[in-house]
């Protein structure tokens, strides 16, 4: 489906009309595609101070391993990548649903926007709390594997400590998120360009300060018993009250009913990546695991989400759920024309995929900057860091595009079933080649010095 547009400037002096210049832009593709240039602009600032905000989120995490409650409680650990990733599965879903609601024209009216943002807020806050006491089961479950017994008291600090952050931390960046796609739209820039790197510039840094000190109280009154068990009855009986409140509007009480299985599933996927975390952290071969882990996680994250929701806002504005547009008929394409074709996804593709060098590199900086004895500086890690991020990024934007053709083409929404699961699948993906990361770079520098030593042995005496 093409499109006309015809753009006209009339100049005026006094009230006399002078003259008027003409331009008529025609696009085969059904939308006018933004330049790179314009895109790219959009895009550097937020996903840079979202970078800035992972790597404070990887200081403060480097932090408080060492703090007693994490010592002791070591499944804790396992839960920041799922608590974390909630960011994935909720604010960014969020985000991307109120950016194609403003880019449709849903909110601009002031009744139509308080329910939508009424009904989506409430959603999530029933998603946190299902969302956060599941993680802590898994979180024991998956801990259950290396431990003979199982503590009551942990049992209650973990589960009490993941709800009240997946809540709180829900609570603030929903509220974030609607701020920033209202002013978007007042100021006229693409809220889909900049709501999900906000999201994620403060989501890690507020989730894991939420967990450390929300841990830390109940740790410190772990002999009150009735404390933990009262937090958590509490909330799952508010459950039904947000519940009432998400049902007013249908598209979200579709949700409410059908999309609970992407965000479980990508919960389990990103606690698999906790595993890794807490089986790793402590290991002297893997230090600063912990610093580098909400940073790779979060920039895969976050760039896929902002290509998720370009697609998906695309696919809303000029096709039906369940019929796509013929030049997307492929349900699995060519990554050649994911990444190097002319086509408006996959400039956006491109410019993303640039991003990540650069960007890595300045966090990296910022990093040794500040905590230079707690990370390795040699070229082989550097590199290796950089070529497991590139590799990260480059699978998640290709299978975003599959994703999102696949759900559009069952008639479900994309924002709300491809981006959980794709940021589950960073979270996996960017721990995982992480921690390879830090096992080549030690058995190469392991190998060098063995060498080294055989040398010295065999030289002369």
């Amino acid at each position: 489906m093409g499109v006309t547009q015809l753009n006209l400037e009339f100049c005026f002096q006094g009230k006399k009309l002078r003259g008027f210049s003409c331009e008529l832009i025609r696009s085969p593709y059904g939308v006018f595609p933004e330049r790179m240039v314009t895109i790219a602009c959009q895009i550097v600032v937020p996903i840079l101070l979202s970078g800035l905000g992972m790597t404070t989120a990887g200081l403060v995490m480097n932090a408080m391993q060492h703090w007693p409650v994490f010592v002791e409680v070591k499944d804790l650990l396992t839960l920041v990548p799922p608590l974390v990733g909630l960011k994935g599965n909720l604010e960014m879903t969020l985000a991307s649903r109120l950016s194609t609601a403003a880019n449709t024209g849903q909110i601009d009216d002031l009744h139509e926007q308080h329910k939508v943002i009424s009904s989506n807020l409430a959603l999530v806050q029933v998603q946190a709390t299902v969302v956060g006491l599941l993680a802590a089961l898994a979180a024991l479950l998956l801990g259950a594997v290396s431990r003979e017994e199982l503590d009551l008291t942990t049992v209650g600090l973990l589960c009490a400590s993941s709800v009240l952050t997946a809540f709180l931390a829900a609570l603030a960046l929903g509220m974030l998120m609607v701020c920033i796609v209202i002013g978007a739209r007042k100021l006229g820039v693409n809220p889909d360009n900049i709501a999900t790197p906000i999201a994620a510039s403060l989501g890690d840094l507020i989730t894991l300060s939420i967990l450390a000190l929300v841990s830390s109280f109940f740790y410190k009154y772990k002999d009150n018993w009735y404390l933990t068990p009262l937090v958590c009855m509490a909330f799952v009986a508010l459950t039904p009250v947000w519940g009432m409140m998400a049902k007013q509007s249908p598209p979200i009480v579709k949700i409410l009913k059908f999309g609970w299985f992407p965000i479980i599933l990508a919960m389990v996927i990103s606690s698999f990546g906790g595993l890794i975390l807490s089986k790793t952290v402590s290991e002297p071969q893997y230090r600063g695991m912990a610093i580098f882990t909400p940073i790779i996680c979060g920039v895969g994250g976050n760039l896929v989400a902002i290509q998720t929701s370009r697609i998906s806002t695309y696919l809303h504005i000029w096709s039906t759920p369940g019929v796509l547009p013929l030049w997307m008929n492929k349900m699995w394409p060519d990554p050649c024309s994911t990444f190097c074709s002319s086509e408006i996804n996959s400039m956006s593709a491109r410019v993303l995929l640039f991003l990540v060098i650069p960007g890595h590199l300045i966090f990296f900086l910022v990093i040794y900057l500040v905590e230079g004895h707690s990370v390795t500086s040699s070229k082989t890690f550097v590199v290796l860091y950089l070529l497991a991020g590139l590799i990260q990024v480059t699978v998640l934007l290709y299978l975003a595009e599959v994703m999102v053709r696949l759900t559009w083409h069952q008639a479900l929404d994309p924002d709300s079933h491809c981006i959980p699961y794709l940021t589950g699948l960073g979270d996996l993906l960017g721990t995982g080649l992480l921690a390879l990361c830090f096992l080549v770079n030690w058995l190469l520098r392991s190998r060098a010095e063995l060498d080294g030593f055989a040398e010295l042995v065999s030289g002369p005496p």
